[in-house]
């Protein structure tokens, strides 16, 4: 064995090392993309039209794919995050018509992901607590109660450093990855269907609410923001390091920044896909046609079908699933507005009185009895008609060489990036013509 020969081990071991520790945003942000919304989308829309929808899911994720990338190359060629960007290069008068919008998106974001993690930790704890009499009202609001706690802890991690933070949403994401391959192991879906209906897109009028819902689920304009500014820590971190601010070195950890991070995006991104895949599946090959759905209760539901039917793990895993999708996204739809209201207004606004103002309007919705699912699909129809407010300025900005110098938008990139703004508007639009016209 030469000498040159018995280095090679350690280097590539050298290299996984720096690929580990470059993983963690993508991931974080992918929570994102498997929220309380995309159970409420993915189960209702498998229940009621099996796996024609599939194909919503595929594009989608390579839209947000697309997206993300672009946030996280903002955020490492300019050092600010997106919103700091915009208040940065836009006029003060455009700068708080996209505040406005960003804002109306997180709270729809903050409703949803906070409602869909206290359904999950009714779903495992409410049966024994209204077995003791208590009402179905009563027990949500002490799943919300427990879930804010929960939400408290995982942003006081956050406080104490992003790995630890990172490490435990990655934790979050495996955990319901493993409950979803559970559910597709026992329920045994069609897979021929499966794949051409993934391949083969179709549009009927009564499924374009449903499409709608889960494009803004998946390509989620809150975490757009948030993605640039997840980037800021490694940033700050190289830079404290370096003993001299060479802008060669600073040059040459972006470009290696960007190209680690491209690739935790596109696993956590598409392992996404795969758990949203799964919940469409799982609904589609247990749920179809079958009586006494509810589609105000299709959770719940859900839930109470999959025991009987598949037996008591089944159960577990859609709960347990729901529950820590909730408090992960919950978690960071908090940080998203954050970055929001900072980056637009520059101001510090705490992130837990953040957390405690975003509560109210789900403790409003559990205490009139509210259906959780109608809202948690109504918010997410909200977000799709947020994605234009973030994803614009987005384009304007990486296709601008006095932002970005080298990091600059290829043509084909900006061709890519403008066809699916152009997409998303035209089912928006589409949308608001079925509903007011039909």
């Amino acid at each position: 064995m030469s000498r040159t020969d018995h280095l090679v081990p350690p280097t590539r071991r050298s290299r996984l090392r720096e690929l580990w520790t470059y993983f963690g945003p993508a991931f974080v942000a992918s929570v994102a993309y498997i929220d309380p919304g995309n159970f409420g989308a993915n189960i209702v829309g498998g229940a009621q039209h099996g796996y024609t929808l599939l194909w919503v899911l595929l594009w989608s994720n390579l839209m947000a794919i697309l997206v993300q990338y672009l946030s996280a190359k903002l955020g490492i060629a300019t050092g600010l995050s997106l919103p700091a960007n915009c208040r940065a290069h836009f006029s003060r008068p455009v700068v708080l018509l996209l505040w406005i919008a960003a804002e109306i998106s997180a709270v729809a974001t903050d409703l949803a992901e906070f409602l869909g993690a206290a359904l999950g930790a009714y779903l495992l704890c409410g049966p024994l607590l209204l077995a003791h009499g208590i009402g179905r009202t009563a027990v949500m609001l002490v799943a919300a109660l427990l879930t804010t706690v929960a939400v408290f802890v995982l942003l006081a991690l956050n406080q104490r450093g992003f790995r630890h933070f990172e490490g435990v949403i990655i934790g979050f994401v495996s955990l319901i990855g493993i409950c979803y391959g559970v559910e597709i192991f026992l329920v045994h879906p069609n897979w021929h269907l499966a794949l051409h209906d993934t391949l083969v897109p179709q549009l009927h009028r009564n499924t374009v609410y449903l499409a709608v819902t889960m494009l803004g689920a998946t390509v989620m304009p809150h975490v757009i923001y948030l993605h640039s500014a997840l980037m800021q820590p490694r940033m700050q971190a190289f830079v404290d390091r370096s003993i001299s601010a060479n802008p060669a070195r600073l040059a040459s950890f972006r470009h290696r920044y960007l190209r680690f991070e491209t690739i935790d995006i596109l696993v956590a991104m598409n392992g996404a896909w795969f758990i949203n895949g799964a919940m469409l599946m799982l609904a589609a090959a247990a749920f179809l046609h079958r009586p006494g759905l509810n589609p105000d209760t299709i959770l719940e539901d859900a839930h109470a079908t999959l025991g009987p039917l598949l037996g008591g793990l089944a159960a577990l895993a859609f709960a347990v699933a729901l529950l820590c999708s909730g408090l992960s996204s919950s978690t960071i739809g908090v940080l998203a507005g954050q970055v929001i209201i900072e980056g637009f207004l520059e101001v510090k606004f705490p992130v837990y009185l953040r957390r405690a103002i975003t509560v109210v309007p789900a403790v409003v919705v559990i205490a009139l009895g509210l259906s959780p699912v109608k809202i948690l699909l109504l918010s997410q129809a909200v977000l799709s008609f947020g994605i234009p407010f973030a994803l614009v300025p987005l384009l304007l900005l990486t296709g601008r060489f006095g932002v970005m110098k080298e990091f600059v938008n290829r043509r084909s990139t900006a061709v890519a990036g403008w066809t699916v703004a152009g997409l998303i508007i035209a089912l928006n639009v589409l949308l608001l013509w079925q509903t007011f016209a039909g």
